[in-house]
């Protein structure tokens, strides 16, 4: 193959959420043949560059799931199948990225809050913003408060983002904001949450810079902040 028909393959297993050759996709007649594990090896042996298989390949491909997703072709464990993807590709990638000199977008602690152990949605969105460049930190779920900032302090990480599925947790965020106004953190750290009962006024209530509303919305909103 050559170096474009890499590209496209690693995005045609990206939709089709198949990390290995072993792996069925969604289309028949797959299973056996070349998964992402395989092609991103193969492009890097082939010396595809790094940066190029990030955006060419689990950008774009991520970017046709949204859409998959969005038109209700693709449940979220289908989106969650194509995040595995992205991640595998990004734990083989990220050794030449940082040799070839690509800078990590900003550090980025995420969780589920305290008494909530739903953790889907801020797994995609943690497997996404890796592949944006971002270096995540996944604290996991049920994380308290004081985990939460003791992770922004020691990694002296610029960015929150705060899942929760429950009525009954989210009002944990808040607790989180106020915590970093205590801390003096505040002005440092911008605050993103998301989660089925979130919305961008309760954002605004808690003082949250900014609800996203998926994974997609999340690399979105981080593209107008600066810290």
């Amino acid at each position: 193959m050559d170096k474009q028909e890499l590209l496209k393959a690693i995005a045609f297993n990206v939709v089709q959420g198949r990390v290995e050759a072993e792996d069925e996709g969604f289309d028949d007649g797959l299973e056996g043949k070349p998964g992402v594990t395989e092609l991103v090896n193969q492009a890097l042996e082939d010396g595809v560059e790094p940066k190029e298989i990030v955006i060419e390949s689990l950008t774009k491909s991520m970017e046709e799931v949204g859409e998959k997703f969005e038109r209700d072709e693709y449940l979220i464990p289908d989106m969650l199948a194509s995040a595995e993807c992205v991640g595998v590709a990004m734990d083989i990638l990220s050794p030449h990225l940082l040799k070839a000199g690509v800078k990590s977008k900003g550090k980025f602690v995420i969780a589920t809050v305290a008494g909530d152990l739903h953790d889907i949605g801020k797994n995609i969105v943690a497997i996404m913003l890796k592949g944006a460049g971002y270096q995540i930190i996944d604290l996991g779920t049920d994380v308290s408060v004081e985990r939460i900032i003791g992770a922004v302090k020691e990694n002296e990480a610029p960015f929150i983002g705060l899942s929760a599925l429950l009525t009954t947790t989210m009002r944990v965020m808040g607790e989180v904001v106020k915590n970093l106004e205590q801390e003096g953190l505040r002005d440092s750290v911008k605050v993103l949450i998301g989660g089925a009962p979130t919305s961008a006024s309760f954002a605004q209530e808690i003082g949250a810079d900014a609800y996203c509303k998926d994974a997609f919305d999340a690399i979105d909103v981080l593209k107008t902040m600066a810290v």
